[in-house]
């Protein structure tokens, strides 16, 4: 493991960054902004290791509004709408800066803040730890989050994230990383399949309206290119994937997923990139995965002067629902003083 400083925040808070290695070769880049994950290096089916996420290659960018690479979001990832919400009687107004709706923890969220870390060298793991105050974004409850991650032997990164509580309050946390396996300028080659018989359908601000049947376009429950019906994807203008799937067995997540957290795991999603021979499988504690195809990049320079456009990253955010708080049918995002939230998420990596 190495450990080095990174950048100052320009308030002057110090960032670190944690380099983790495993004997295979992959490695794994974090950083205390966002507990932010800036470089993961894979090999292809000829053993050479590529940076299979986007970002950028000096520190200024990462502490400058982008479009969440790497981050984890929180508190509440993903839209709650119109910032609304209601809990044991009051009512809690948050801030709204996506269209009329409130999205990924706030104006200043999880991901622009500086976690604290701590290495686990016996297990070549970081663990990162934030406390969110009482208020902060409008959030009721002092929340304590941690989030461990673990680079093993078996070509996995492992993500296992907790939290306690001062007063009832919500949550729902995800990593927000952008995949392209093949290195390539876009992903609409990547062939994909998500261990899901149904999606949440959105409104035209991106709020679930309930789940329906995936079919069609949205049918991911067979291997498929992922270009090969983006321009069907249902109540996304103009094309693309911006969707929560249901994965199997939802209705049976809860947030402590008890003692045994890999006995909860299910497979979520297979991701395979066929020019470069790199696959990769989702895990997950959670009951849905959020799949986004990077719609909005618009050409933002990112590492080794690429610029990257429509389609040139994908992210499978696992997570619990959109607007869960709002939806009595949704998981709960509730979490109460006494209890803990559990949550783990392993992205596997091998080649073909």
């Amino acid at each position: 493991m190495k450990r080095e400083f990174f950048a100052n925040t320009e308030a002057g808070e110090c960032i670190e960054r944690f380099t983790l290695k495993n004997s295979a070769g992959l490695s794994a880049n974090l950083i205390t902004w966002g507990a932010t994950l800036t470089e993961l290096h894979t090999p292809d089916r000829d053993g050479q290791l590529a940076d299979v996420t986007l970002g950028f290659d000096e520190p200024a960018p990462w502490l400058k509004p982008h479009p969440f690479f790497g981050t984890i979001a929180g508190r509440c990832a993903n839209r709650t709408a119109k910032g609304r919400f209601t809990l044991d009687g009051v009512d809690y107004q948050l801030a709204v800066q996506d269209g009329p709706n409130h999205l990924h923890g706030g104006i200043r969220g999880f991901d622009k803040r500086v976690w604290s870390a701590e290495p686990l060298l016996d297990q070549n793991a970081v663990r990162f730890t934030y406390v969110s105050a009482d208020g902060e974004e409008g959030y009721p409850g002092e929340l304590t989050v941690t989030l461990v991650y673990t680079l093993t032997d078996q070509n996995e990164l492992q993500l296992d994230y907790t939290a306690t509580t001062t007063k009832p309050t919500v949550i729902n946390l995800t990593n927000h990383t952008y995949f392209n396996l093949a290195g390539g300028a876009d992903i609409l080659e990547h062939t994909l399949r998500i261990n899901a018989r149904s999606y949440a359908a959105i409104d035209a601000t991106s709020i679930p309206t309930g789940l329906s049947p995936a079919t069609g376009a949205m049918d991911f429950t067979t291997t498929k290119p992922i270009g090969r019906d983006i321009a069907g994807a249902k109540d996304e203008p103009g094309g693309g994937f911006d969707h929560s799937w249901a994965l199997e067995g939802w209705q049976d997540f809860s947030r402590n997923s008890g003692a045994d957290m890999n006995a909860a795991l299910v497979s979520a999603a297979e991701l395979y990139a066929p020019d470069s021979g790199r696959f990769m499988e989702v895990l997950t504690t959670e009951p849905a995965v959020q799949f986004y195809t990077g719609n909005y990049l618009n050409g933002v320079p990112g590492k080794n002067g690429k610029l990257y456009g429509r389609h040139g990253g994908l992210c499978l955010e696992t997570q619990h629902f959109p607007n869960s708080i709002n939806t009595p049918d949704f998981p709960t995002t509730v979490l109460r003083p006494g209890e803990r939230f559990r949550s783990r998420t392993i992205y596997r990596f091998s080649v073909r």
